[in-house]
């Protein structure tokens, strides 16, 4: 649980000094994420890391804040909009400045917790250690949209073995969440570590259908970040290839993944 925890932290701080390099043009320019700015990618983290927060300290407050939000889906609101509403008092520097202290406080309290302890969210609970990453994942995604907003080519480490795994795991949640039968094969999966070290492996190495190639390419599709031709991901054209169409690793609705290259990006560096 230490580990998880100095990841999410070392996320946060990552994403968190690419901020602060950020012109005004820049926090307002628009990512090929649904037209969000770098203002309403931090704007979303700091929503949830707030109520993320909420539900790592007090279960009660957080239920009242869940039946707040839904009134307000409810209506039909979408979560951008809520986000702006709160936070548009803030101009960037602001809100990264508001932001910081949130995320840290939510890695200490997780930090407090038992790894298996269980954890109220949009959904069925979930252990510290599950919760931690999972704000990691959304944390390292929505990150990806401001690396993108600046054209620049983020760095790649360990850190991403705890979305591919997010990834892997959530294979028959895709399916599931689609009402589709999930495949009785399951792919293995074996991809480049970040620093050229031994595969990570995850799966049986002798089933009939595999997912090969980087980490990185793994985790910007499974986060719905790339298509599968923006990737060099190769895999069997049956259950594999039907996951990699449909891979979703985040809770929610099911959500298309981007169409061949709509977020793909000419990095300037």
């Amino acid at each position: 649980m230490k580990t998880m925890i100095e990841d999410l932290r070392a996320e946060h701080a990552e994403l968190a000094g690419l901020a602060r390099t950020l012109s005004p043009a820049q926090w307002g320019e628009r990512s090929a994420f649904y037209g969000w700015t770098a203002w309403d990618e931090i704007a979303h983290l700091c929503f949830f890391d707030e109520t993320a927060l909420l539900a790592a300290t007090d279960a009660d407050a957080f239920a009242r804040d869940t039946a707040a939000l839904t009134a307000q889906l409810a209506t039909g609101r979408e979560i951008s909009a809520i986000a702006r509403d709160k936070y548009r008092h803030l101009d960037g520097t602001a809100l990264l400045a508001h932001w910081e202290p949130i995320s840290t406080q939510l890695a200490d309290a997780l930090a407090a917790l038992d790894a298996k302890a269980r954890l109220p969210w949009y959904g069925p609970s979930m252990s510290a250690r599950s919760f931690a990453s999972a704000r990691l994942m959304e944390t390292w995604a929505h990150g990806q949209d401001v690396w993108d907003v600046v054209r620049r080519r983020r760095p790649a480490g360990h850190r991403l073995r705890h979305i591919v795994h997010i990834g892997v795991t959530t294979f028959g949640w895709s399916f599931v969440n689609r009402k589709r039968p999930v495949p009785q094969v399951i792919p293995c999966v074996e991809l480049q570590a970040p620093d050229g070290g031994a595969p990570w492996t995850w799966g049986d190495p002798a089933s009939p259908e595999f997912v090969r190639g980087s980490a990185l390419d793994f985790c910007l599709l499974v986060t719905q970040r790339r298509n599968l031709a923006d990737t060099a991901l190769v895999c069997t054209d049956g259950a594999a290839r039907e996951w990699l169409s449909i891979a979703q690793c985040f809770a929610g609705e099911p959500a298309d993944a981007p169409a061949p290259g709509v977020r793909a990006v000419a990095y300037a560096d």
